[in-house]
């Protein structure tokens, strides 16, 4: 108990000095930016899927706060009805070059949270930083996926294999548990390749783990209060959808660099360790 007692004022301390609310809020500016272009580049690919907007508009509503969603609605129907290859390709080459400022964001908090200087040269961070965007897009698709599509996969395969009840409840848990597992190795890589400081990936498997499930928790719970115990809209009108957005972000951000420290501290505490040894 004291062990945990003193790991949580480690992490309240390295919470402090390295200002993790400006750092998420600097992060949140970014991922704003990001999510238009991804939010096109991903309903630009809908109309070669043959799938109504009935029901890509049911998917929204079930994912995105209800102001957030009739923020771009328009936008939804109009690009899932035209196919549009042009704006396939700026989507990809735009998804990748604002979705990686978001991450080029969490690069420099990461540095400051491990206490480190950006000695790599600018190419390389924003390569780094693509290749990284890629990786946790693909994290998110699944992440969001799995909770929201795994009901409807699990029916199906039900409906036709006449699965026990066991089985089914299982299903219902693994949905859960793959989405997490697959969130925990995308922040791993991240937590190891974005920081100019190489940690072992065994030395961030907790602080991976911790955000991965602070991160599912968080954006439920925030959902949650969302849908039931506030009205944006009725403060902030049409930008109620955009502010939601915000205070979102601001909470991913912070929550990464809360897995961020916590591999500070075990870091140090290891090596710690090894020169008492």
């Amino acid at each position: 108990m004291k062990k945990i007692i003193n790991y949580v004022k480690g992490i309240v301390s390295e919470f402090q000095k390295d200002n993790v609310p400006l750092l998420g809020a600097a992060q949140a500016y970014y991922y704003l930016l990001a999510i238009f272009p991804l939010a096109i580049l991903l309903l630009s690919i809908l109309p070669y899927l043959n799938i109504s907007p009935q029901e890509a508009m049911k998917f929204m509503n079930s994912t995105l706060p209800s102001e957030t969603a009739s923020l771009i609605e328009d936008n939804i129907l109009e690009l899932i009805q035209t196919p549009n290859g042009g704006l396939l390709t700026v989507g990809i080459l735009g998804t990748l070059w604002s979705a990686s400022n978001g991450v080029n964001a969490f690069i420099q908090s990461s540095n400051i949270a491990y206490d480190v200087e950006e000695t790599r040269s600018f190419i390389k961070v924003r390569l780094l930083s693509m290749l990284l965007t890629i990786g946790m897009i693909v994290t998110i698709a699944v992440a969001l996926a799995l909770p929201i599509f795994g009901e409807v996969i699990i029916s199906t395969i039900s409906s036709f294999l006449n699965l026990p009840e066991q089985t089914v409840v299982l299903f219902q848990v693994l949905r859960w548990v793959i989405s997490i597992v697959v969130m925990t190795l995308s922040l791993m890589a991240l937590y190891h390749f974005a920081p100019n400081k190489t940690f072992p990936f065994k030395e961030i498997i907790p602080g991976a783990i911790i955000t991965a499930v602070l991160w599912q928790v968080a954006s439920l719970g925030f959902s949650f209060y969302i849908g039931n115990f506030s009205n944006y809209s009725a403060t902030y009108g049409s930008l109620g959808g955009v502010i939601i957005l915000m205070l979102w972000f601001f909470i991913t951000g912070i929550i990464l660099m809360v897995g961020a420290e916590i591999n500070v501290i075990r870091h140090r505490r290891k090596q710690r360790r090894a020169r008492a040894a």
